[in-house]
């Protein structure tokens, strides 16, 4: 009896991490396509057992929850969508889920973007239309949740780069990318907006159009002391790339024919900021609608390659003008003056 007993423990010591082995890494699935498997949101470890078991990714479902207790995956299994491979064993799947190895992809949003090219960028991730989109940043509610006091989520979807896992909620998104803007304020900025009084939609309002406006560094400051001086002063931004939001896209070559567009956002037709920013400012462009360069210019002139010739008065900044015109290759189609009306 003992003997037969010390027999069948051999028997069953050698059998099963034979087992194991068969069950872990024999190849399951065999086929020239990839495999998705969703994971939903609010899965738990058990649940996803059950679909991998579905889809004859596993063999021992009880195997795997052994294996999510001892690594702990079972508390921290992440949701999404999963692509599986041919030849594929499931101890390769363990290790996705282990890993977090979902499907995400990638999308750049950069200084200067709109909610159009946002719009776009989301759609062609298939997140969402681009129309729904342009509906979801003017949502009333949504602009409550996240305490934006503005006509849109315009100018409040901070320029990075995202990994956004597929079949991420729209919604999500835009928090993520509101949470991140948020979070690139530091002390001294959130100091020097309090005691300046300007609201936030104000400082990013002012920010997009630094950013539409300067193409060097060293001229946002610049550039947002001569707005700060003229709204001291009352007179007109006329911001040109305020002229074109909401109208054509920014990408698209602004004409003077432009700067008549009478919309509510056109400084050459209201005085003050628009109620809102016209595109996403980056953290330079927010930091120089904050810290102004201490000038007394408000005009400025483009010089064509970059850079602007900035003057305090009419009389010089007529002159820039003059200077700028008879300069060889200049653009006679549209002046940059920035001239009061």
């Amino acid at each position: 009896m003992l003997k037969s007993t010390r027999s069948v423990l051999v028997a069953i010591f050698f059998i099963f991490p034979i087992y194991i082995l068969i069950q872990l890494f024999v190849p399951v699935y065999d086929s020239d396509k990839p495999l998705e498997i969703e994971i939903p949101q609010g899965a738990t470890y058990k649940s996803a057992i059950d679909i991998l078991a579905e889809n004859k990714l596993i063999r021992d479902k009880f195997l795997f929850l052994a294996l999510g207790k001892i690594t702990g995956v079972d508390r921290k299994m992440r949701a999404g969508y999963y692509n599986f491979w041919s030849r594929i064993s499931p101890f390769d799947v363990f290790q996705q889920l282990r890993k977090g190895r979902i499907i995400e992809y990638e999308i750049t949003i950069v200084e200067g973007d709109s909610l159009l090219e946002i719009g776009q960028k989301l759609q062609e991730k298939k997140f969402i239309s681009a129309d729904a989109f342009n509906a979801l940043a003017r949502d009333s509610s949504l602009l409550s949740s996240l305490n934006i006091s503005s006509p849109s989520i315009e100018g409040y979807l901070f320029p990075e780069t995202y990994k956004m896992p597929k079949g991420a909620r729209p919604l999500d998104i835009v928090k993520l990318m509101v949470g991140r803007l948020r979070a690139s304020y530091t002390d001294e900025m959130k100091a020097a907006m309090l005691q300046s009084g300007w609201s936030e939609n104000d400082v990013l309002t002012l920010a997009s159009i630094i950013e539409k406006e300067a193409e060097t560094d060293g001229e946002r400051p610049i550039i947002s002391a001569v707005y700060r001086n003229r709204l001291k002063i009352g007179m007109p931004l006329q911001a040109d790339p305020t002229s074109i939001y909401g109208v054509k896209s920014s990408k698209i070559k602004i004409m003077s024919s432009d700067l008549r567009n009478k919309t509510p956002y056109n400084t050459y037709f209201i005085k003050g900021l628009p109620p809102g920013p016209i595109a996403s400012p980056g953290l330079k462009s927010i930091t120089a609608a904050l810290f102004p360069a201490n000038v007394r210019y408000i005009y400025f002139v483009s010089r064509g390659d970059g850079t602007h010739i900035f003057t305090s008065s009419l009389a010089e900044h007529n002159n820039a003008i003059r200077h700028v015109r008879a300069a060889p290759d200049r653009d006679s189609e549209k002046e940059k003056e920035h001239t009061a009306s």
